[in-house]
């Protein structure tokens, strides 16, 4: 009938042809019945429509699947990745698979359209012929339930203008299942996959009478045999001939992991023991890098796995390409014919497959340390490490660590537990180890880091004198780390620690606690550029603490200024880390005067007298001085005081000072016998030179001397500065001296001598000065009537939000008055302005100075203007605090 009717055809054209089939339709019709079936086609109808619109198709045929003209193939490619997926979830919304196979290909075609009579009784609107057509039925029928296969003519065209689609087109997987003859075909067709991961099969079709792999006659079956049997011959003689070792592209300070060592003698003894000799031995290499058991646990929860899992071949393999690590190493421990056998795999992770292995044997347990050195040494120069390096960076287990298996069973489950932050229970181990054997210098090591991560200071110093006579007993990377922190608890440590950790840092640029403990020791030091440089490569994927060094980055880019950078790098810590907001978010809200998002992020942090609960009193108190909140920042303030009665000497001086300081916000300076009392506890304190805290407490009574400065009270520095000055030299704390520097001219000023006063502060301004040393100066020169060098100052404090929260000298006693000062430099600004009568920048900085601390009948008066005296007239008020 149709072909009484045909119209002549149009001539060749160039398409895309998509042909689908939508598998076991009728054994899914069978199952689900008749009425759920015609809603399921209604919708697949829908999907088709759809997609047809999205992807500019035309629908030729849908009798027995679906035939599909497309203008360009990467349009067809489209469609059926997308069909494949709209199929996927109709299936998963009814609880069943629904998969198609596709079948895609570039060729010539004719088409012309039936005419109305005979559409009218049933013939299609559109007829395709040519020899395109029965190619891509040929690939469809080819392909397994849910592939799409592609010609060799389609597959180019179609991967070149994969970009098309998006991101998702740069995660296609394409494959090639090599030469297929179809029946009816002479030529043999090159056949491709493509598909999205997870949902393509991406497996070789299977050989069918309509289409099969075109293998050539070498490589079918009896021919094959035949090859295989001379090619082992030739094989194994050239084998046993040559013996090649097999390599593997490893450079020097490429990263290992090391997997869970398999006991196979039945002794549980060695478990732990020599799996921590053999990362203690390895570890000594400069050249190789082992992957810390702490980060390969980290990542076993990454990947969604228990961090018991055993690290075995796949596991370790698996954790070595996500955290970048370019091999892996298996120890095992067995015994074999009465000796014991110490031995190691290392294996390429891509493959899984050995690479290399070394073996040691010995006569009993007490051999396996010696083993463990020799086959370690083996693993270091096929590696590539030179043999002077290994002689030279390799000192024997039973020196660096000990010969004692229990006490290094215990050891390593000490480690284990301190990773775990079970911190009671790692110095039990600890303990442990040394009760077992008292020369073991690494288990004070692990008892000092115990007890630096409890701040119990007083408790550390035992640990790490004991350390320090057994340093010898220890590798180099080792004892290097115990000089850093023997000068973090020796004298003057603010000048003489970061050397050290620097040179740590620079020793073992992969050994990431010298990057960070320097980073730390620079920001402390207002040293934000460097903080920033150390930091950051502490932040590698193979640091398993690299979450601090992220928070670190975070605090120096506040203090530089760029909150919003700040708060990405504190969300970024809380994400690696897995540990949920904390006051410095809040800071970074608050320098943003996000003020609601900040108070609510407070709210929910712990307010108990643990030292974190009582430190987050200091942005509460900060924030709420921030928003003129007088009241709320007093009552905060001295439920701070009382709270930290139960808490470190530091800690409760620091909160009775910040109370005095809220108060003398809200209107009641505080009495000079009050805070000379506080000064005169808080240096005395600080002459303890066994107290590791003694800088904080000298910064205490300096910032004690100040706040009575700034509310015009000389007497208190003047009664106190003989104490503080010799205190202050001993310390050899550069911010401390800075403090001393700033009370100094404060004494200066008061006394009516401002000009003095500035030239004892401007040599400050190094780039790491503190914070109030600006506000000092302001004062300064606004005595001094250098009006123009008022503004810049006030200017400066006005737009250093971020420092003025994050700075951390003295542990942040100073915050509040920062923090009260970006906001009172408004007002100094509006006056300074005045002087110089530019009143209209005046009235605009006042208005300002209004909107921060807006007024209302129920808020207490803006702090009333600190005396400050002029060179020209003593008895004059210029507004500071």
């Amino acid at each position: 009938m149709n072909d009484a009717h045909r119209p002549d055809a149009d001539g060749p054209q160039l398409r895309t042809l998509l042909l689908t089939d939508l598998c076991d339709s009728t054994t899914l019709v069978e199952r689900i019945g008749d009425g759920p079936a015609a809603e399921l086609f209604r919708e697949h109808d829908r999907l088709v429509l759809a997609l047809q619109q999205r992807w500019r198709g035309r629908l030729i045929d849908r009798s027995d699947g679906l035939l599909l003209l497309f203008e360009r193939p990467i349009d067809g490619l489209g469609f059926a990745l997308d069909y494949a997926r709209g199929l996927r979830e109709i299936g998963a919304a009814r609880k069943f698979e629904l998969k198609a196979r596709a079948g895609l290909h570039v060729g010539e075609v004719l088409t012309w359209r039936n005419s109305d009579e005979a559409v009218k009784v049933g013939a299609k609107p559109v007829e395709v012929e040519g020899l395109a057509k029965p190619m891509a039925g040929r690939l469809m029928a080819t392909a397994r339930p849910g592939q799409i296969l592609l010609s060799a003519v389609a597959e180019p065209l179609a991967h070149r203008a994969a970009r098309e689609l998006g991101e998702r087109g740069q995660q296609l997987l394409w494959k090639s299942h090599g030469r297929w003859r179809f029946k009816g075909v002479p030529e043999p067709q090159e056949i491709y996959e493509v598909g999205e991961p997870g949902i393509a099969p991406l497996r070789a079709p299977p050989n069918g009478p309509k289409a099969w792999r075109d293998i050539p006659l070498w490589r079918r079956p009896a021919a094959l045999a035949a090859e295989v049997a001379v090619l082992a011959m030739i094989g194994t003689g050239a084998w046993f001939a040559t013996r090649p070792q097999p390599a593997i592209a490893f450079n020097q300070r490429d990263w290992v992991v090391v997997g869970d060592l398999r006991n196979l003698t039945g002794q549980n003894v060695l478990d732990d023991s020599l799996e921590q000799a053999f990362r203690i031995s390895l570890e000594q290499s400069r050249y190789v890098n082992v992957l810390s058991d702490l980060k390969a646990r980290d990542t076993l929860q990454r990947m969604q796995r228990q961090p018991d899992t055993t690290l075995d071949r796949a596991i370790a393999s698996e954790i070595a390409l996500r955290d970048g690590a370019r091999a892996v190493i298996l120890p095992t421990v067995a015994e074999v014919g009465g000796r014991v056998r110490v031995s190691a795999e290392v294996i390429d992770p891509h493959t899984q497959t050995t690479v290399y292995a070394e073996s040691a044997d010995g006569h009993g347990k007490e051999s396996t340390l010696a083993s463990i050195d020799s086959v370690t040494a083996g693993l270091r120069e096929k590696l590539g490490e030179a043999m002077k390096s290994i002689e030279r960076d390799s000192e024997p287990l039973p020196k660096v660590a000990t010969k004692n298996l229990d006490a290094l069973r215990a050891y390593a489950l000490g480690l284990k537990a301190y990773g775990e932050r079970r911190h009671p229970e790692a110095l039990r181990y600890f303990d442990q180890a040394i009760a077992l054997d008292p020369d073991f210098a690494l288990a004070y090591l692990g008892a000092l880091r115990v007890r630096v991560g409890d701040a119990d200071n007083r408790r550390a110093q035992p640990y790490l004198e004991k350390a320090v006579a057994l340093r010898s007993h220890l590798a180099p990377r080792d004892a290097l780390y115990l000089d850093a922190w023997s000068s973090e608890y020796g004298p003057q440590p603010a000048l003489h620690a970061p050397a050290q950790w620097k040179l740590l840092a620079g020793l073992y640029p992969d050994y990431y606690a010298g990057h960070y403990n320097y980073a730390w020791a620079a920001f402390a030091a207002n040293r934000f550029g460097e903080t920033l440089s150390f930091a950051k490569a502490a932040t590698a994927p193979q640091n398993p603490l690299r979450s601090s060094a992220v928070e670190l980055m975070g605090r120096a880019q506040l203090a530089q200024g760029d909150a919003k950078a700040a708060l990405a790098s504190f969300e970024q810590g809380e994400k690696v880390g897995r540990y949920g907001p904390n006051r410095r978010r809040a800071a970074a809200l608050a320098t943003l005067r996000r003020f609601d998002e900040a108070q609510a992020l407070l709210q929910k942090l712990p307010t108990d007298t643990s030292t974190d609960g009582l430190t987050n009193n200091l942005e509460r108190i900060a924030v709420a001085v921030d928003r003129g909140r007088w009241n709320d920042a007093e009552k905060t303030a001295q439920r701070a005081e009382r709270d930290a009665v139960a808490g470190t000497p530091v800690l409760a001086n620091q909160f009775a000072l910040i109370r005095m300081m809220v108060e003398g916000l809200n209107g009641r300076p505080p009495r000079s016998e009050a805070l000379a009392t506080l000064c005169r506890k808080s240096a005395a304190q600080a002459g303890d030179e066994a107290d590791p805290l003694r800088n904080e407490q000298a910064f205490v009574a300096l910032s004690a001397a100040y706040l009575a400065q700034r509310h015009g009270d000389a007497a208190v520095a003047r009664q106190l500065l003989p104490i503080l000055e010799p205190l202050v030299k001993r310390i050899g704390d550069p911010l401390v001296a800075q403090l001393l520097t700033v009370v100094q001219a404060g004494q200066l000023r008061l006394d009516g001598k401002p000009e003095e006063a500035v030239r004892l502060l401007r040599p400050l301004l190094r780039g790491d000065e503190l914070f109030q040393v600006h506000s000092a100066l302001q004062a300064a020169y606004t005595a001094a009537g250098q009006d123009e060098d008022a503004l810049a100052e006030a200017r400066w404090l006005a737009q250093q939000r971020g420092r003025a929260y994050i700075e951390t000298a003295g542990s942040q006693v100073l915050q509040t008055l920062n923090v009260a000062d970006t906001t009172l430099a408004l007002r100094e600004q509006a006056r300074s302005l005045a002087r110089l009568g530019r009143e209209d920048e005046a009235q605009r900085q006042a208005e300002a100075f209004r909107r921060a601390w807006p007024q209302s009948g129920s808020s207490p008066p803006v702090p009333p203007p600190m005396p400050l005296a002029r060179a020209s007239a003593p008895s004059r008020p210029v507004s500071k605090q």
